[in-house]
């Protein structure tokens, strides 16, 4: 009856998938042997290469991607990736095969992606910012056996055992000893590969800002999985978008994917740069950008000349998300863009939580909205038990669909009632709307009374001056600890200035005893601030 009750219980949403998914135009009903592919297409492939296909079969002569040597069309990457599968193949990459990738954007990483896809060997995206200490943990933990990078990172492979094959994704000088994708490519049979017999899946790395990343494998299996995405954030078949986030990364990974999937070309760069995006907006006529919060700050940071140089009128979709988005960078952008945010909270671990659509954020400058179909958000106290009361924090617990099933070595997120903790504290507002509060093991217990770092720094950010805030809890032998703020200026802005701003809005206790000013916070690749870094320099 159990089983009944889960199954009849799913019927709702899986309708309501399938509703949201042919609004996008990712299900066109009038092509029913559309739909039979694409299903067969993720689930013999997986989701990228398996997008891939979904893409090409709508129109292989469409362009796909567009990098720094120009539009490659779906066809294209469907041939250069068949013909670097047979190429890898040929070198011993199977089934049972772990292809490490460290690499930017552009069309080698893609082709890496869909080449292993295709081969059915599980993909490792390795983080562009690791040390060498991080890459052999990460590597030998994860059993690599295939490593594929770019040249810039030669030296950082070093930290690898010899016996490791290496191939290079890009160069930017002659390459001697070590094989080049493009010649694979180039000298390779370029049919298609036959299908393995299961998709290899990915892992995805956490983000590391407290140590060596934990992997977090995916296997997404359903064609449904993209409804979390396309319920709240409306994607169309056929447009553009311009990605900034690095596809490492599960905001840039996901929005590639499921760009692909609707058949989107989508510009990237190896390097971010900020006036370029700006540029590639205009040059793609792009209806969606991808950001992490720091690279929006370093977009609208340009001031409003070099922003009126170019014509984004286009832009529909500003997607964000990777780390908090504050209430006044996010009021910058809808004054720079118009009301085209869509924030999305979520992490490595379920991908999906939240988002908040520009009419939420209208309402609600800081949330990040409601749970899309397929998912599920609640709150617990630290007994276990559901907190359904508005304004009550609580810790961040959900359920989704595209939900990891443990870490690589074997341990997991805590679970409540089948929903995963996602790490973070937050509270509903009285119209059912999401905040985040903070890191469940970020709060800071000062003289008995509770805060959290998110509510000062986004008030720190607000006052004119300051550019950006991190606050962090140090010892203190009369309150236990205190709180120290480590600001970013671009003006002359004092110390007694901001403790005086924030204890007019703030209670007492959350008024920072120390203010640090230094040239800018430590942040890893996805823009999170590594607050060890911070402790570190005192």
């Amino acid at each position: 009856m159990t089983l009944v009750r889960d199954l009849v219980g799913k019927v709702p949403t899986a309708v309501r998938s399938v509703e949201v998914m042919r609004k996008a135009g990712l299900v066109p009903v009038t092509r029913p042997d559309h739909v039979v592919k694409s299903m067969i297409a993720v689930r013999q492939l997986g989701p990228i290469a398996g997008a891939a296909r979904v893409a090409a079969t709508r129109d292989h002569r469409a362009v796909g991607l567009v990098d720094e040597l120009g539009p490659l069309t779906f066809r294209q990457l469907d041939t250069r990736s068949n013909a670097l599968a047979r190429a890898l193949a040929q070198r011993g990459v199977t089934e049972k095969s772990v292809v490490a990738l460290l690499a930017r954007d552009h069309r080698g990483a893609v082709e890496t992606m869909l080449a292993a896809g295709k081969l059915g060997a599980r993909l490792l995206l390795m983080n562009t910012g690791f040390a060498k200490p991080q890459l052999a943990d990460v590597a030998k933990r994860e059993g690599v056996t295939v490593f594929i990078h770019d040249q810039e990172f030669s030296e950082l492979a070093t930290a690898l055992p010899p016996e490791i094959p290496r191939f290079i994704a890009w160069t930017d000088s002659a390459v001697a000893d070590v094989r080049t994708l493009e010649e694979l490519i180039a000298n390779t049979d370029d049919r298609p590969v036959p299908a393995p017999s299961e998709p290899g899946g990915m892992v995805l790395l956490t983000s590391g800002t407290t140590g060596t990343p934990k992997g977090a494998p995916r296997q997404v299996r359903s064609p449904l999985a993209a409804a979390q995405f396309l319920d709240r954030i409306p994607l169309r078949a056929g447009e553009s978008t311009v990605l900034g986030a690095p596809l490492f990364h599960g905001t840039g990974l996901s929005q590639f994917i499921i760009s692909f999937a609707l058949g989107s070309a989508v510009a990237m760069r190896r390097k971010f740069d900020p006036e370029q995006i700006l540029k590639m907006i205009e040059d793609n006529k792009a209806t969606t950008l991808v950001l992490v919060p720091t690279m929006l700050q370093r977009v609208l940071d340009l001031g409003p000349e070099v922003l009126a140089r170019y014509d984004t009128s286009s832009l529909r979709i500003l997607f964000l998300a990777g780390s908090a988005l504050s209430p006044e960078l996010g009021n910058r952008a809808t004054r720079a863009f118009g009301e085209v945010i869509h924030n999305l909270y979520g992490s490595t671990e379920v991908a999906v939580a939240t988002v908040a659509t520009p009419e939420d954020w209208r309402a609600a400058p800081g949330t990040v909205g409601r749970a899309p179909v397929g998912c599920q958000v609640r709150l617990y106290d630290d007994a276990g038990k559901q907190i359904t009361e508005p304004n009550v924090t609580g810790r961040i617990f959900v359920g989704s669909g595209l939900s990891f099933g443990g870490y690589t070595d074997g341990r997991n997120k805590d679970i409540i009632d089948g929903l995963l903790s996602i790490g973070d504290v937050g509270h509903f507002d009285a119209n059912g709307l999401l905040f985040i509060d903070g890191r469940d093991d970020d709060m800071i217990v000062s003289g008995g009374e509770n805060v959290f770092p998110a509510e000062v720094e986004n008030l720190l950010v607000e006052y004119p001056g300051v550019v950006e805030a991190a606050v962090l809890g140090t010892e203190d032998p009369e309150f236990g600890q205190r709180l120290k703020a480590y600001v970013v200026t671009d003006s002359e802005v004092s110390a007694d200035e901001l403790r005086e701003h924030v204890k007019s809005n703030l209670a007492r206790f959350k008024v920072p005893r120390e203010v640090v000013f230094i040239d800018e916070l430590p942040r890893n690749a996805t823009g999170k601030v590594v607050r060890k870094q911070l402790r570190e320099m005192g």
